[in-house]
């Protein structure tokens, strides 16, 4: 929120500057982002008045002008569009220097003399407006110095408010603060009822007094449009970040900067029947403020008349039922609107407004009545007319509760670890517009209805020790007991995987859990993904069954900005949907791309492939000492390619995917393919058995190579698993060393190359033992793997 200094002090008067203002208000915990001056550093600009604005003789362009600057008429020549007789307007004198020290001197523009400029708002740095000269009003004092007249000698302070203090959205709240940390009185905002002029009404019926209990409005008649908003309230609604539009609309922001009370104003002729707060009937158009054209939701808040939505409520009017230079009468609300009926709803119509973004943090309940007088008075002061009686809706059942809080002595002192007297915890709570009554061991405390997020007896604590100070706190070295928790040997850490993948060249991501609902089913066709109720964006709109987009994404990411060699990691939650409800399982998962090898000049050129993911998963999966509980099994899945897809299983039950990216996919995501990607369940990954010592042999190990043809679809984890178990108890390692097919291999066939080591724990093996256990190896291969011996 923006304020301006100068506002601020009109209702409290702080004995501090600037600078130590901000920074008490941060230490407060209402950050301060910046603080910058109103205006450019200038001097010798004046108020001046054209007395006359003639054609330039040689320039279509420009215009010939005389000035008054309150001492003597001068000759300005002038381009500014707007520049025309009687307007009153920033003169920069001969001598003036204006921001960025740019001096003003006598000039000659096109063979005609000026003396002096006649000033636009960005040449002053008090806007970017440069579309014409400033446009002062008529009672605008000849000759008197411009920081002087518009109070420019001020400062605008921008605070970067928390969701939960939508008091201090206004100048009161923020004024109110201030009182509380500087122990200073703070002015009120007077708002004296109204006299009606007559008994004009315009009803009220609060169809969905649920999210609106509190309904205020009034039939102002008469009003003269044609008038200008005040300079002075201009100026306020400017160092706001508020743009002057018209007196009315003018008002209604003024009291929405200074109260913090959103408030609407219809042209009265534009409306029929009445005014009905209710839930828009689904499919129902709008045509807002803002020009655009809006289909409204069944869960939306509307003000409507007889014919249909006038207004989204909290969020924005409609343009059909707005005030216009041509309104004479005119229906004024005030309404409070319940915090949960907003919260969302401008943000699924791509809108953000003041007004949504106070009522969905809270606004107070109890403010809507001062805030349709106080507004009421500034328009009879500005426009005129004859206000009728305020009508009032309220469903009393509806409205928030007053909080009361017990707080107590000894929860106070606890948290705080310090006693503070009695005496000035009352007097803070007190400051802070809090009503007490004493308890045994503390008091019972009633909350102001401003303070929406104040319920608990933590939050009054809280209060209590931000406002005293929390650099006056004192400071302890915390002490616990703090037993070292067994670890269990037979779990693996998730810190353990980390430096696994890490070691083989992998860098962790992290991924938002929520991604784009196409996304997700083009990765996961078997599950409906869940979908949040209030997306930030389209595409973070359900919540993933898998990490694999996350990770497509960033390698997408990664090999946009040039990096060639990506390897990548996460581990994380994935929200699976199942007739038990939604089951968040705890997963590992990875993804190459690339060179097999960093570059480098003893580096190959090879790319990766579908047996450097299987490489580097079965490394992971043999950290827990069960690596031969695993097997991968050929599989399909809508992710992976048809012919490079395999199920992960751990003893027979399926724990996850391996293969590469399905080709539609990386076209998709314009990927420089092809990509691997695996995801495990944490648990099967952690899962390992206890390690226990066995000797080692001293005795020789004795090795045997075989050389087998098999059918191309043999699997090798088959034949090593037939190799392992015929080979008898001594065998220590399987291995295949070659691959081969080709010339003098029949078609459909392929010839693997099987080196098999034995080794006794307390003597030689002999050559007929060994014999006889290739004998049987050969044998078991033949029998359930076709295998036969290649001659």
């Amino acid at each position: 929120m923006k304020f301006s200094e100068q506002w601020l002090r009109e209702l409290v008067q702080p004995q501090i500057g600037t600078q130590e203002l901000a920074d008490q208000l941060s230490l407060s915990g209402l950050e301060v982002d910046d603080i910058e001056s109103v205006a450019g550093d200038f001097s010798g600009v004046v108020v001046g008045e054209i007395v006359s604005a003639e054609q330039h003789p040689n320039a279509d362009k420009l215009q010939v002008c005389q000035v008054n600057d309150g001492e003597q008429i001068v000759q300005v020549v002038c381009g500014a569009p707007n520049a025309r007789a009687g307007l009153k307007t920033a003169f920069a004198r001969v001598g003036a220097v204006l921001p960025g020290d740019f001096k003003i001197k006598k000039a000659k523009l096109r063979q005609v003399e000026s003396f002096g400029m006649l000033c636009a708002e960005d040449e002053l740095g008090l806007s970017e407006d440069h579309g014409g000269i400033m446009e002062l009003a008529d009672d605008a004092p000849v000759g008197q110095d411009i920081r002087e007249f518009l109070n420019l000698n001020d400062k605008i302070v921008d605070v970067d408010l928390t969701p939960n203090r939508g008091d201090c959205l206004s100048i009161a709240g923020m004024a109110r603060e201030v009182g509380v940390l500087n122990k200073a009185a703070v002015a009120p905002i007077e708002a004296a009822p109204v006299a009606p002029q007559n008994d004009d009404r315009f009803g009220v019926e609060l169809v969905h007094a649920e999210g609106c209990p509190r309904y205020l409005g009034r039939v102002i008649r008469n009003i003269n449009p044609g008038v200008a908003t005040p300079q002075w309230m201009q100026e306020k609604l400017r160092r706001s970040g508020v743009r002057s539009i018209d007196p009315v609309v003018d008002v209604t922001n003024y009291v929405l900067l200074e109260l913090g009370q959103p408030m609407h104003a219809f042209d009265l002729s534009k409306l029929e029947g009445g005014i009905r707060v209710r839930l828009a009937e689904q499919g129902e158009k709008l045509q807002l403020l803002d020009g655009q054209e809006v289909e409204l939701n069944a869960d939306t808040l509307v003000i409507a008349d007889a014919r249909g939505p006038v207004a989204m409520a909290g969020i924005m009017g409609g343009e059909p039922t707005s005030v216009t230079d041509s309104t004479r009468d005119i229906f004024l609300e005030s309404a409070f609107f319940a915090p949960l009926a907003i919260a969302g709803r401008a943000r699924s119509y791509g809108l953000h407004t003041d007004s949504s973004h106070r009522f969905e943090r809270g606004v107070d309940w109890q403010l809507q009545r001062k805030a349709i007088e106080r507004a009421t008075a500034l328009l009879l002061d500005i426009v005129g007319g004859e206000p009728g009686p305020v009508v009032e809706a309220v469903s009393e059942a509806d409205l928030p509760e007053v909080q009361q809080v017990l707080l107590r002595r000894s929860k106070l002192a606890a948290l705080l670890a310090l006693e503070i007297p009695d005496a000035e915890v009352e007097e803070i709570l007190n400051r802070l517009g809090m009503l007490l009554v004493e308890v045994n061991d503390g008091w019972q405390v009633t909350v102001p209805s401003y303070r929406f997020d104040l319920t608990i007896e933590v939050d009054l604590i809280e209060e209590i020790a931000r406002v005293y100070g929390y650099n006056n706190l004192p400071v302890h070295t915390p002490t616990a007991q703090l037993p070292i928790p067994p670890i269990a040997e037979a779990r693996l850490t998730l810190q353990q995987l980390r430096r696994h993948l890490v070691a083989r060249g992998y860098q962790e991501a992290i991924t938002y859990s929520f991604i784009e609902a196409e996304l997700q089913k083009a990765f996961d066709d078997q599950h409906t993904a869940l979908a949040l109720a209030n997306p930030i964006s389209a595409e973070m709109a359900v919540m993933r069954t898998t990490l694999w987009p996350g990770l497509a994404k960033a390698l997408q990411y990664n090999q946009h900005r040039q990096q060639s060699r990506v390897r990548l990691f996460e581990t994380g939650q994935r929200f699976v949907p199942k007739a038990e409800g939604l089951v968040q399982e705890n997963v590992i998962a990875g993804l190459i791309a690339g060179n097999r090898d960093a570059e480098g000049w003893t580096a190959g050129k090879d790319k990766l492939d579908f047996f450097d993911a299987k490489g580097d998963l079965e490394s992971l999966l043999a950290l827990g000492g069960c690596g031969e509980q695993f097997s991968f099994v050929a599989d399909r899945h809508v992710a992976l390619h048809p012919g490079q897809a395999a199920r992960i299983e751990r003893n027979g039950e399926a724990v996850g995917f391996l293969g590469a990216l399905h080709p539609s996919l990386v076209k998709k995501l314009d990927l420089n393919g092809p990509v691997y990607l695996f995801e495990v369940t944490l648990d099967a990954v952690t899962g390992g058995k206890l390690p226990r010592f066995s000797s080692l042999s001293k005795f020789p190990e004795s090795r045997r190579d075989l050389a087998l043809l098999v059918d191309q679809a043999t699997a090798f984890a088959d034949i090593r698993n037939t190799a392992t178990e015929a080979a008898g108890e001594f065998i220590k390692q399987v291995t295949l060393f070659d691959v081969y097919q080709g010339q003098g291999i029949e078609p459909g066939r392929k010839s693997l190359a099987l080196g098999l080591t034995w080794q006794h724990p307390s003597r030689t093996l002999n050559d007929e033992e060994i014999n006889s256990a290739v004998s049987a190896v050969v044998s078991a291969l033949r029998d359930r793997c076709a295998a036969t011996l290649r001659e």
